[in-house]
């Protein structure tokens, strides 16, 4: 291959992402893969700037602003784009934790086309594979209720906001074609349905090239 397989992984809070990412990584190493973890907000070096326009959403929910913060991280990830990805060896499989398809489940106002065109706008790199994790609303609110730091959210703060954006999530993912993996069970089950995804998509490119 030309370059690293580029897999994102997102959803919403709570849906057991970053345990099921370590999982995953660890079947595809031992299998023989070279697996490259990445984090879209480790990678961000204009992190802190962004979080805070965030913070100021959360306080003062507006269309404007919640523009303001999606441009601002379709910047980031165009940036990441650039600078990081280029970095990665060429045999490798990337994955991340989070990368725009996020955006379908956190922002409130503004049409999940529109940040979609955002980012195409500042050619961040489409995933060869979007991997898009959902549960049962009250699953991942019950997760994340039994963790110190709760759900970890500045948008979410209801059940009934954790199921609006589950489901603004779950839509998005039917419509753009993006795998969508329910993580309410066993992990295994997850798992091989992930692995399975990869090792499909890998081939295919592999064939092509």
């Amino acid at each position: 291959m030309n370059r690293p397989l580029f897999i994102a992984m997102d959803g919403p809070k709570g849906t057991g992402k970053t345990t099921l990412l370590e999982a995953v990584t660890q079947a595809l190493r031992a299998g023989g893969r070279k697996v490259i973890r990445l984090c879209e907000r480790k990678c961000d070096p204009a992190r802190g700037d962004t979080m805070a326009l965030v913070n100021q959403l959360a306080r003062h929910p507006g269309a404007e602003l919640e523009l303001r913060v999606c441009e601002r991280l379709a910047h980031s990830r165009a940036w990441i784009t650039r600078h990081v990805l280029p970095r990665q060896p060429q045999d490798s499989i990337i994955l991340i934790d989070r990368w725009y398809p996020s955006d379908a489940a956190f922002r409130r106002t503004l049409p999940f086309s529109q940040i979609l065109q955002l980012n195409r706008q500042y050619d961040v790199q489409v995933p060869d594979l979007h991997i898009a994790v959902v549960t049962a609303p009250q699953v991942s609110w019950a997760r994340a209720a039994s963790r110190t730091r709760g759900l970890g959210s500045t948008v979410i703060h209801t059940l009934e906001e954790q199921a609006a954006c589950t489901a603004a999530f779950t839509l998005a993912a039917q419509e753009h074609g993006w795998l969508l993996c329910h993580n309410d069970g066993p992990i295994d089950v997850a798992v091989a349905q992930i692995v399975a995804a990869v090792e499909r998509v890998h081939s295919e490119r592999y064939c092509i090239e």
